[in-house]
């Protein structure tokens, strides 16, 4: 089974969108951590090592979230650039997007296209700045979304502090 079913990199300057880059994974995710991981995504600075079961399920079960230091861009504006791992609960959708809530207040999204329906583990890479919604020093809920039955749906979730 892939761990990496799409990665996505996609930056933007004011006004400006770059590129969406779509590649496949190299590192299995055993049955025993997507189980345990169901539901959960692993926020981190670097694809997670997949044959570590122990660490990996550590990881999706780690209360607060992370805190993902920023940097300033070429326009002076602050992004942040970081990996997600996402243990999908549902899957079928080949259409997915990433919403960041500041509580229930919605900040900014991402839509992430190309996934394998039939994948329960998505993984890729996402930067993303002020200009976007998003402010620093603030933490937010990441939800992955998708259709559920017709229905739109949190099918995978972290909290993440953006410095």
């Amino acid at each position: 089974m892939s761990l990496r079913s799409l990665s996505s990199v996609v930056r933007f300057a004011p006004a400006v969108l770059a590129v969406a880059l779509v590649a496949p994974a190299h590192a299995d995710v055993s049955k025993k951590v997507i189980a345990a991981c169901k539901g959960k995504m692993i926020i981190s600075t670097a694809p997670i090592d997949g044959s570590d079961e122990k660490g990996t399920i550590a990881a999706c079960k780690q209360k607060g979230g992370i805190k993902l230091q920023g940097s300033q861009n070429g326009n002076d504006v602050q992004e942040w650039t970081f990996n997600y791992t996402a243990f999908l609960s549902k899957t079928g959708g080949s259409s997915l997007k990433l919403e960041f809530y500041d509580g229930d207040k919605y900040s900014a999204d991402r839509t992430l296209t190309g996934i394998d329906p039939k994948d329960p583990v998505l993984e890729g890479d996402i930067t993303i700045d002020e200009d976007e919604g998003l402010t620093k020093g603030k933490t937010y809920t990441l939800k992955l979304v998708g259709k559920v039955k017709g229905k739109e749906a949190t099918i995978s979730s972290a909290v993440v502090t953006m410095n």
